[in-house]
């Protein structure tokens, strides 16, 4: 396709620039990794600009995820040229930059939080952690230390957590045993385990339930060629879920952490192993606690190393933090309204984050802009920021907009990966196990005590006549400092099930477990 990628040089042609729009803009593939940025007010064109850049990442062979908030980039898994009202601009502006239109389509993956508009996408909470979890149901401080405890316990008595129902288990045991787990980790109040308790019940309103358990997803899955070589777009459909915008930046955060945590080191790779779009980036740093700010700008900094290019999408770079923002050498700016004091103070910072140019002035052009055209400065041969330029930016040769809904169907049923996401899972983990210490220490508890009245001729599997404990002249077994904190476990619970609440909790859980058998 000439003009948009050229594998020679390594560079993709986002746009032409000059008075003529003539002069090519690249994005140099080697430098992709050290992350951009989309930014501009609504409606000035970053959604389209996104979906060029996607598609000439695929097109180069790198693997894309992306969110779609909208709806609209559904369409790059048809080919453009198909709406009459956009043939002849596209052509106009392809031809002033000098470029050729090959509409196609692209290998695109659909996936859904809720399993409506794609293959399901699942995680747990042992993958999630607490520090993730605690900031998707904005806990305080110290319910936070009370949930760090509940996976500590998990993690040395061997539970797995991989849905909610298995830290709530956990979390039941933690409140019923405080006074013995204060000695080693702390205070561990009930007021905090309701206070998570009701927080787990407000995510499950919010998706929570479809979004943790198994099959979790495995990150092999998004980075994936096709026959051709060109690079899957996977599409997250993220219209339902900015629904709820704290789960929607924790998923993708979760995201972002795993390619960090499993993806090798490769150094500054010919191009990326994958690109990371962040949509609504804004909702990512909103409200954060300083220790999630501090894990984010640890993520951008080191992952390029690990060959992944993040794209940050806002509507004003002031939107993140500076650190994060530093760690950004490719700037895509669309046009910035300034109607109030705080949008002229936001439209000189954006401005002075670039290299001047001095054909013009920068900040004049931000405003400026049209739909279509951006202030852009990409990283260099050596890696030094380029000069501020006023572009025009390329058209997409895949479709603009959304597809129907029977073509989406389409596509997800011809997909590999409903196999072997599309069937949810349920092994033995954490609530399972403790049901069971729980069963198994009840039945001990009634064999063991004095005063049972056995009903009357009934005897022993061995042919003996059952006679009350206190009756034989037992003596109950005084209760060791050794007992385990396993059976601890199943004790603590089995006291829980005896409570109303507690026989409510497990009968609804294990209730559909039955039914899933």
């Amino acid at each position: 396709m000439a003009g948009i990628v050229d594998l020679e040089s390594g560079a993709i042609q986002v746009g032409g620039s000059g008075k003529g729009h003539g002069t090519p803009e690249l994005l140099r593939l080697r430098l992709a990794n050290r992350h951009g940025l989309i930014a501009g007010a609504t409606g000035t064109g970053k959604t389209v600009t996104l979906q060029t850049l996607a598609e000439s990442l695929s097109l180069a062979g790198v693997p894309v995820f992306l969110s779609d908030v909208k709806g609209d980039l559904a369409g790059m898994a048809m080919p453009g040229g198909t709406d009459p009202s956009l043939l002849a601009p596209f052509a106009e502006r392809a031809a002033v930059i000098g470029i050729e239109l090959d509409y196609q389509p692209f290998p695109v993956t659909f996936w859904d939080v809720f399993g409506e508009k794609g293959h399901p996408v699942r995680s747990t909470p042992a993958e999630m952690g607490p520090l993730l979890l605690s900031r998707l149901m904005d806990l305080t401080p110290a319910q936070e230390g009370v949930m760090n405890i509940a996976f500590h316990v998990a993690d040395e008595q061997g539970l797995a957590l991989l849905d909610l129902a298995d830290l709530r288990s956990v979390l039941v045991w933690v409140g019923e045993n405080a006074s013995e787990l204060r000695l080693r980790y702390g205070n561990v109040s009930s007021a905090s385990i309701g206070a998570i308790q009701r927080a787990l019940l407000v995510l499950e309103g919010q998706g929570g339930e479809q979004l943790f358990g198994e099959p979790a997803l495995e990150l092999a899955d998004l980075i994936r060629l096709d026959a051709s070589g060109k690079g899957v777009v996977n599409i997250l459909a993220a219209d339902r879920l900015m629904q709820s915008p704290r789960l929607y930046a924790t998923f993708l955060l979760w995201l972002l952490s795993e390619l960090f945590e499993q993806l090798p080191e490769v150094g500054d790779p010919e191009k990326p192993r994958i690109a990371f779009f962040f949509d609504e980036a804004h909702l990512l740093f909103d409200d954060a606690p300083d220790a999630l700010v501090d894990k984010i700008e640890q993520v951008a900094r080191l992952i390029r190393s690990k060959g992944v290019s993040v794209w940050f999408i806002s509507q004003s770079p002031d939107d993140m933090p500076g650190a994060v923002l530093g760690q950004i050498g490719n700037r895509i700016q669309h046009a910035l309204r300034a109607f109030t004091p705080r949008d002229h103070k936001a439209l000189r910072q954006a401005a002075e984050t670039y290299r001047p140019n001095p054909a013009f002035d920068t900040a004049e052009t931000i405003q400026a802009v049209g739909t279509g055209e951006a202030v852009t400065s990409f990283l260099q041969g050596k890696g030094e920021p380029g000069m501020v330029q006023r572009t025009l930016i390329r058209p997409p040769v895949s479709q603009l907009g959304p597809i129907a809904d029977v073509d989406r169907a389409r596509i997800v049923a011809a997909s590999p990966l409903g196999l072997k996401y599309g069937r949810r899972l349920d092994r033995e983990s954490a609530h399972e196990v403790l049901t069971a210490r729980a069963q198994a220490a009840t039945a001990a508890t009634a064999e063991d005590d004095p005063f049972r009245m056995d009903p009357p001729g009934a005897t022993h599997a061995r042919g003996r006549r059952y006679r009350p404990s206190a009756e034989r002249g037992d003596k109950p077994a005084p209760r060791r400092q050794s007992d385990s904190l396993g059976m601890a476990f199943g004790k603590s619970l089995a006291r829980q099930l005896g409570t109303r609440a507690g026989q409510a909790l497990v009968r609804g859980v294990l209730g559909s477990l039955a039914r899933k058998r």
